[in-house]
C-alpha cells in the first residue's frame, strides 16, 4: 500500500478515537499536509508527508511513515508514524542539558 485516505490514516494511527472524527477534524481545516491545510478527509496521504493537527489543546506534527489495513492497538498505530515534535524536544535536552 502506497497510499492512504488522510481520515482512516487519522483513525489508523489513533490520532482520533472515530473515522467520523478524523474526517470532520479535516473538514474544519484542522490539517496541514507539507504546510498546506487540507478540506478533504479523501485526500491521499503517502510515506514521507508531513501532518501538522491541530487538536483540542495541542498541535502533533507526524510524518507519515506507514500504512495499515485495520486499526489495531496502540503499539501497532505507533509504527506508523514518527513524531517530530518528540524529536525536536529531545534534541533541545541534548542541546540545553539541565545543570
Amino acid at each position: 500500500m502506497e497510499r492512504q485516505r488522510l481520515d482512516k490514516w487519522l483513525w489508523h494511527a489513533r490520532v482520533v478515537k472515530a473515522r467520523t472524527s478524523a474526517a470532520a477534524l479535516v473538514e474544519a481545516g484542522h490539517v496541514r499536509i507539507n504546510g498546506v491545510r487540507e478540506k478533504a478527509p479523501g485526500h491521499s496521504v503517502k510515506a514521507g508527508d508531513v501532518l501538522t493537527i491541530g487538536l483540542d489543546r495541542s498541535v502533533r506534527v507526524l510524518k507519515v511513515i506507514g500504512f495499515a489495513e485495520r486499526r489495531g492497538d496502540a503499539s501497532s498505530a505507533r509504527v506508523l508514524y514518527d513524531d517530530l515534535q518528540e524529536r525536536d524536544l529531545q534534541d533541545d535536552d541534548l542541546q540545553h542539558p539541565r545543570e
